[in-house]
């Protein structure tokens, strides 16, 4: 970009953060996550020019790299946060809330779609975009009611972690079925399942000796802390990005990774976590926000209401079915089943995704698009309002809850 490019860019992102800070004040007197005010700003801000000129390149793609590290940075912290023990004491339960939250949406997503009268086929990937979560939405509002530690958390977490699989093979089928290369699809399998094994393998040596062994090269300092946090940080979300495993997930492996060093540190460790929450809640956060207000298309909305409300209430009303079916299993409570189903049922990314790549290959209309586009939209709405309201209404109680196998309400 030149520098007047630049200068616009800052500007532009100066007067975002002056709304968001002064609406945040507003917010947080009603007990609502400041960090909200973000996401309303820029969607107020989504048919201004303000909204116009971050939405145009060249702009937009230092725009949209700044929102990339917020996701990076942002899980990087939840991965620093997550309870080892606790997520293995809960990992046969986060299976199957994985398994039920993903087949009841994309069992419903697939009879919309043949409702309305699509195709087998298409009714199929339609459906499998019900059924990821995209838990960058939802994660800093867990971590601003502090329940990144609590059976809430660690579900919403957990399962997010292995919907972001599912995202992986959902792409990878969307591209195959567009390439029309049905004869290669094995290999493209065999591609990822290879990709994914050489990432754990990698995660496993840093986690045995790469990490102790940087974390000793240089002295004991915040700075340096930091430093080497940045550098597993961008090594694994790199890597996985680049081996479209997603760098959701090397993201928060990487925070797992060096959670033992920074307990290891002591009063440095907890400074340098402190730092990265700084940056991660002061800037990456409110733009990361910024970015998904500004993809809202509330038009997409009016233009084909029918279907954007049956395409929303498939993947919204199949995450809560899929979550209750926990509840007389005896894994949750209701009111823990209300919060993670809601905080589950944020979608963004991957629907946005497979919605463009099918439209760019002529395999579906400008009018499904724009459906599928507004429902996972609308999602970017409703689910952190109404994941705000659950918390504020129960956060107590959610947060007093023992690591025990939950009893029902």
């Amino acid at each position: 970009m030149s520098e007047t490019e630049t200068g616009e860019l800052l500007l532009l992102l100066a007067a975002l953060f002056g709304l968001t800070f002064a609406l945040g004040g507003l917010l947080e007197k009603l007990r609502i996550p400041s960090i909200l005010g973000a996401l309303f700003v820029a969607m107020a801000a989504h048919y201004t020019p303000l909204g116009i000129y971050l939405t145009e390149p060249p702009l937009y793609d230092a725009f949209s790299f700044l929102a990339q590290l917020g996701v990076l940075f942002l899980l990087f912290f939840i991965g620093l946060q997550i309870d080892l023990q606790a997520m293995k004491r809960l990992s046969h339960d986060i299976v199957w809330l994985t398994v039920l939250n993903t087949t009841v949406p994309f069992i419903l997503g697939v009879i919309v779609m043949l409702t309305m009268g699509y195709g087998w086929v298409l009714a199929l990937v339609v459906g499998l975009t019900r059924m990821p979560t995209a838990e960058a939405v939802i994660v800093p509002i867990l971590d601003e009611f502090q329940l990144i530690r609590t059976r809430v958390g660690q579900f919403i977490i957990g399962a997010g972690v292995l919907d972001d699989v599912i995202e992986v093979f959902l792409v990878a089928l969307v591209s195959v079925w567009i390439g029309n290369k049905a004869a290669g699809a094995g290999h493209e399998i065999i591609q990822i399942l290879l990709s994914i094994f050489l990432f754990l393998v990698l995660a496993w040596l840093a986690y045995r000796w790469l990490v102790p062994f940087l974390s000793s090269w240089l002295p004991r300092r915040q700075s340096n802390l930091v430093l080497l946090a940045v550098l597993i940080l961008f090594m694994f979300g790199g890597y996985s990005e680049y081996a479209n495993i997603g760098m959701i997930v090397g993201a928060i492996t990487a925070g797992v990774l060096l959670q033992p060093t920074f307990n290891r540190m002591g009063v440095v460790g907890e400074k340098s976590t402190q730092t990265i929450r700084a940056i991660s809640y002061g800037f990456f956060a409110p733009v990361f926000f910024f970015w998904v207000g500004l993809s809202v298309d509330l038009e997409g909305m009016l233009d084909a209401p029918g279907l954007v409300i049956l395409l929303y209430l498939a993947g919204t009303i199949g995450k809560l079915l899929g979550v209750f079916m926990m509840v007389p299993m005896k894994k949750l409570t209701i009111r823990e089943a209300w919060v993670v189903g809601v905080g589950l049922d944020a979608r963004m990314t991957t629907e946005i995704i497979v919605a463009k790549l099918l439209l760019d290959a002529e395999l579906i209309d400008l009018n499904l698009f724009t459906a599928l586009v507004a429902a996972a939209s609308f999602t970017a709405l409703t689910v952190p309002l109404g994941f705000a309201l659950l918390i504020r209404q129960w956060g107590d109680q959610l947060r007093n809850t023992s690591w025990n196998p939950a009893k029902p309400d």
